[in-house]
């Protein structure tokens, strides 16, 4: 990953690399002087470049004095002149991490750094996440807590936490050594950036998404993105633990996926669509073969018989894309039982709406739209993009015959996701879509703290569209007893409801 750094006429002549964790000859005698003349910052490997940069703790984040970053960067450049990154190569995650940390401690005695244990220990820790991981990102990705970093350049990142943005301590040594970790994330992948591709998507190793983009497009430096998924995979149970929905509503989305309605998953952006699309899934039958469809592979599919596919940018010629409406083509030959599309933007909509409509009951997919109503406009949309010369009606008869449910995603004012409608599509009237809401979430108040109160309720439709489907795959009863649960009365003891979507 790292490459081999060339030799320097002025560096301490090394006859041949000696084994990762010990120093090469000369790294270990010279004196602090001429140690320091073979610290050059030379052109450093394309993932590393001489980097002074603090990284937080989970719990708190910490600055540093100037003072600590130039040791670090003195530090580091010895550590990469000492070094075989052939032979780390070869170790482990753990091994490799021990061996940096080895060297890097009798680095810091030949030189005589003078620091406070707590300052080593926090300096090994640093540099270790230069070399093997993603450097001061590495406290940020190990947090669980955090929903998305936002870096916007060297000097500046912030974090959400609970739904609310703030800024962080955390800095990178210059818009090189950023630009070198973005490459070394998006290059896992098999994807690049840079100033000839200059915007680029990519995912972690735990499906977290990455967004790349690097001047000069990004102005200010490179702003990179990603929004971290959870180390455990979600259930519906967490989602009504988080009060995102009640324990009725759960159960009825349960019933919703396991009884194969085409389903559709609404929200605006940072509305927990692609997590409550992996919550769905965990509601499909284990004999079931999935095929889904992402342009980064972020979904956490807990079945065993499931196919992912990845769309494919094009190279440096220009050739060689392999777009979503590909992908979703090619998985209707591959005997699919249900398609999952991660994320529904253009005219692969037609192609999903027809596998819905040709014997994949089941499949899934979400879009980005403030409403149910504003969802099928969305799709109306996408399938024109496509340009298909299609009447609208002929367009919104393919969608009421192929979508069942609407699940709408939002994220509220104060920084809580909610689930706010389960709708169903009905049918046409005349040239109009009707939908009718099965669960809404409204708004009742706000406490003291400026957290918004509200309430799931049903809308008092005792008897959906999905009934025949459900009593098929006997679920009337749990269905039958979820929407009596949640019906809502006001104070004369009638059912508060409304159907209309």
């Amino acid at each position: 990953m790292f490459g081999k750094r060339t030799n320097d006429p002025s560096s301490v002549a090394s006859p041949a690399p000696k084994p990762v964790g010990a120093p090469k000859a000369g790294a270990g005698s010279s004196t602090p002087t001429a140690t320091q003349s073979a610290l050059r910052p030379t052109t450093t490997p394309k993932a590393t470049s001489a980097p002074p940069k603090p990284a937080p703790e989970p719990e708190k984040q910490r600055s540093h004095s100037e003072e600590y970053y130039d040791v670090k960067t003195t530090v580091f450049n010895a550590l990469i002149d000492t070094i075989d990154l052939t032979q780390l190569s070869k170790l482990d995650a753990v091994a490799a991490r021990e061996e940096i940390r080895d060297i890097v401690s009798e680095i810091i005695q030949l030189k005589n750094v003078v620091m406070s244990i707590a300052e080593q220990e926090e300096l090994l820790e640093d540099i270790c996440n230069d070399v093997l991981g993603y450097g001061p990102l590495e406290p940020l990705l190990a947090r669980d807590d955090i929903a998305d970093i936002m870096v916007n350049g060297a000097a500046t990142t912030f974090i959400e936490v609970n739904g609310k943005v703030q800024k962080t301590g955390v800095r990178f040594a210059d818009n090189t050594q950023l630009m070198n970790i973005c490459q070394r994330i998006v290059s896992q992948v098999g994807r690049r950036v840079d100033e000839s591709s200059p915007i680029c998507d990519a995912r972690l190793p735990d499906g977290s998404r990455v967004n790349v983009i690097a001047p000069p497009l990004a102005i200010d430096g490179p702003a990179l993105t990603i929004r971290k998924f959870k180390k455990d995979k979600l259930k519906l149970e967490q989602l009504v633990k988080f009060g995102s929905i009640t324990p009725e509503a759960k159960t009825i989305l349960e019933i919703i996926g396991r009884v194969r309605c085409n389903i559709l998953i609404s929200g605006g952006t940072g509305s927990g669509k692609t997590t409550l699309l992996n919550c769905l899934t965990g509601s499909i039958d284990l004999d079931e073969r999935i095929i889904t469809c992402e342009d980064s592979a972020e979904l956490q599919l807990q079945q065993p018989h499931v196919v992912r596919l990845e769309t494919r940018p094009p190279n440096l010629e220009g050739e060689g894309e392999i777009t979503m409406r590909a992908l979703v083509k090619n998985c209707l030959r591959m005997r699919p039982e249900r398609i999952i599309v991660g994320e529904v933007r253009g005219p692969e909509a037609f192609d999903l709406l027809q596998a819905m409509n040709t014997g994949h009951d089941g499949s899934m997919g979400t879009l980005h739209s403030n409403s149910p109503r504003e969802a099928i406009s969305r799709l109306e949309s996408m399938i024109m993009m496509g340009g298909f010369a299609l009447p609208v009606t002929t367009i919104r008869e393919m969608i009421v015959g192929s979508v069942d449910i609407i699940v709408q995603a939002s994220r509220l004012r104060d920084g809580s996701r909610k689930i706010t409608h389960i709708t169903e599509v009905m049918g046409m009237e005349g040239e109009v879509v009707t939908l009718q809401n099965l669960i809404v979430y409204e708004i009742t108040g706000e406490d003291a703290n400026g957290k918004l109160i509200g309430r799931h309720r049903s809308t008092g439709i005792s008897r959906p569209a999905f009934w025949e489907r459900a009593s098929y795959y006997g679920e009337t009863d749990r269905l039958a007893e979820a929407l009596a649960a949640s019906e809502v009365y006001d104070e004369h003891g009638n059912p508060v409801g409304d159907a209309n979507g």
